[in-house]
């Protein structure tokens, strides 16, 4: 008989997941009586301090010959804790820690995570429950072409949207990223009717200010509009409209580095005054230089983006304090929030200032971080993160959700079993706030990932840059993505958090790494059957109770992913690839209510399906 303690059940821990300030826990543990225990001991610490011991008291002997222990404590103070338990014997004493994240082991393993975060912290009003929409806004629409006389050159515009993004370097060995098709702000304004019918709720924009190259991570003038993309006036009327249509704006806030061709850096001396001609530039302290000014200090070594202090008092008073700060103008043309780049390389100091300014001018601002990993225990330049635990409360309201999307590839392609798909969600779904973890922004394509039909329809791990950028599936091979597909989006809309759809997936579109994943919205070339599936998607998502908890099915299924979120349960077989379910006891039930058409919600070829439990 093994030690007893599973914190993802309500028998042994309650609340599920991360608790508030001075809010009660409870955790109950279970020793076989032949242990003989004379005391059992909840040791919580926190990094870098002593252990606090929790005395657990004797409850009684369950029939099952198990003595249950238990202990209520609150913690008053925000932060990250790990727990473990101590038990003492007659003639032993010996440490009990977490082994394969539902059983327990003695004296090695790891420890339970608990997060503490504040009591204060509200989510933004109608965050739970809403769907995103990234859009690559130079790769979306455009009718009329914006006045290009101030774009910083050189760059091309391709001749037709057809035509594949430019991959190949120059003369130089250098990949410029500067051939642009000439998407515009008056272009997304124009189909924010099409993204209102399909259901969106947020736009989240990859960079708008003015910059060199087509992505825009190398900000030039983080208070101008690109030229390409339109004017600040066109901004204030994209978010009028957007609003009008109750869609809110969300900006990418690029504060790690700037571009060398930058009004702040202007290494190829197109503004004057900038730090790399001008030693006494008002921005010259925002840069670390080495040996000036040939030598300084780049994002992941890249020279044309160099790298800022971010806590400079000069440069977090021209982003955030200033009354006419880059955050303050933004949100006042218009922007409801910022998904910020990196987060994981800007300090906690610079992200609790920019939320908090953010939060005193718009209350209900969202704030977004870029983070691939566990969020809530992450560990960046040899510092734990507080994003989610820090004393001065939350920094941020959400995350990119890449565990879900790793977990959620990993079981429709069968790298995970449906077992280790479990674990995966419901790790975060323990270490996150409740708050945080419904307004998760939950993505199976980025701009830094390949599309999601392409990875789930191909292996391109031999294939050269030349035939990725003009491969496309074949007709048995797309079939095949597609079934994949609805089975992966079928559980991305149907997981705790924000669904993201990345544009152009709702229509069919291919490709693989930047920039193959990067291509034109094919307008005239639409998948109907893809699209027609988002939009179901989408209708199902809003059945859920958003802030509705997910519970999975007590015994794991071998082949079935089985859950629930509140009324509604959620079952997919990956191995059916959409055609035909096979899950031991769980089959008749699900077919019967198929058959008489009860309660069934959703049903892909028996493949997958939402039910509400009668």
């Amino acid at each position: 008989m093994r030690i007893l303690y599973n914190s993802w059940k309500r028998a042994f821990k309650t609340p599920f997941g991360a608790v508030r300030q001075e809010e009660s826990c409870r955790i109950e543990i279970r020793v076989p009586r032949r242990c003989a225990a004379m005391t059992v001991s909840l040791l919580l610490e926190s990094d870098g301090a002593p252990p606090s011991r929790i005395s657990m008291a004797w409850i009684d002997l369950d029939e099952e010959g198990y003595d249950r222990y238990a202990a209520t404590f609150s913690l008053p103070g925000c932060g990250l804790y790990f727990y473990y338990f101590e038990i003492e014997e007659p003639d032993n004493r010996y440490f009990l820690y977490r082994h394969k994240k539902t059983e327990t082991n003695i004296s090695e393993g790891e420890k339970w995570q608990l997060t503490c975060f504040s009591k204060d912290y509200q989510p933004p009003k109608g965050l739970a429950g809403s769907v995103m929409y990234q859009i690559f806004p130079d790769r979306f629409y455009h009718e009329t072409p914006c006045d290009t006389s101030e774009k910083l050159r050189p760059f091309t515009l391709h001749q037709s949207v057809s035509e594949c993004p430019c991959y190949l370097p120059d003369e130089k060995g250098v990949i410029q990223n500067n051939d642009f098709y000439g998407g515009n702000l008056e272009g997304i304004r124009k189909k924010i009717p099409y993204l209102k019918e399909l259901g969106i709720d947020i736009l989240y924009l990859n960079p708008i200010f003015m910059a060199y190259s087509n992505h825009r991570y190398d900000t030039a003038d983080y208070l101008r509009i690109d030229p390409l993309l339109g004017t600040e006036a066109d901004f204030r009327k994209l978010c009028r409209e957007a609003h009008k249509n109750d869609v809110k704006i969300i900006l990418d806030g690029v504060f790690s580095h700037t571009g060398s061709n930058s009004v702040y850096f202007d290494k190829e001396g197109v503004f004057g005054n900038g730090a790399y001609h001008n030693p006494n530039s008002p921005y010259r302290e925002w840069f670390d230089f080495q040996i000036y000014p040939e030598k300084y200090t780049s994002w992941w070594g890249i020279e044309t983006l160099p790298c800022v202090a971010e806590e400079n008092p000069g440069y977090m008073d021209f982003i955030i304090g200033r009354k006419d700060s880059v955050i303050a103008h933004w949100l006042e043309c218009g922007a409801d929030g910022f998904r910020l780049d990196v987060a994981d390389e800007l300090p906690d100091g610079f992200i609790q200032a920019l939320t908090k300014r953010a939060k005193e001018l718009n209350p209900e601002a969202v704030i977004i971080g870029e983070v691939w990993e566990d969020a809530s225990n992450k560990i960046s330049y040899g510092k734990r993160r507080t994003y989610f635990s820090a004393p001065s409360g939350v920094e941020l309201d959400s995350v990119m959700n890449y565990p879900f999307r790793d977990a959620v590839i990993g079981v429709i392609t069968g790298r995970e079993t449906p077992l280790s798909f479990q674990k995966q969600i419901l790790s975060i779904a323990e270490n996150y706030p409740k708050p945080v973890l419904h307004g998760l922004m939950n993505s199976l394509s980025t701009h830094d990932t390949p599309r999601l039909l392409s990875l789930l329809g191909q292996d391109a791990s031999r294939m050269t840059r030349d035939e990725k950028a003009v491969f496309r599936l074949d007709k048995e091979s797309f079939s095949l993505a597609v079934k994949r597909m609805k089975a992966a989006v079928f559980l991305q809309f149907l997981l705790p958090g924000i669904p993201c759809i990345y544009y152009g997936e709702e229509a069919g579109m291919e490709g693989f790494e930047d920039p193959f994943n990067r291509g034109y919205f094919p307008w005239n070339e639409m998948h109907p059957e893809i699209f027609d599936f988002y939009r179901q998607m989408i209708r199902l998502h809003r059945l859920l109770p958003p802030l509705a908890e997910i519970r999975f099915w007590e015994e794991p299924q071998e082949q079935c992913v089985v859950f629930h979120r509140g009324d509604y349960t959620v079952i997919c077989n990956p191995k059916s690839s959409g055609c035909h379910m096979e899950t031991g006891y769980l089959r008749p039930v699900y077919l019967q209510a198929a058959e008489k058409k009860e309660h069934m919600l959703y049903l892909e070829s028996y493949g997958f399906a939402l039910m509400k439990r009668p």
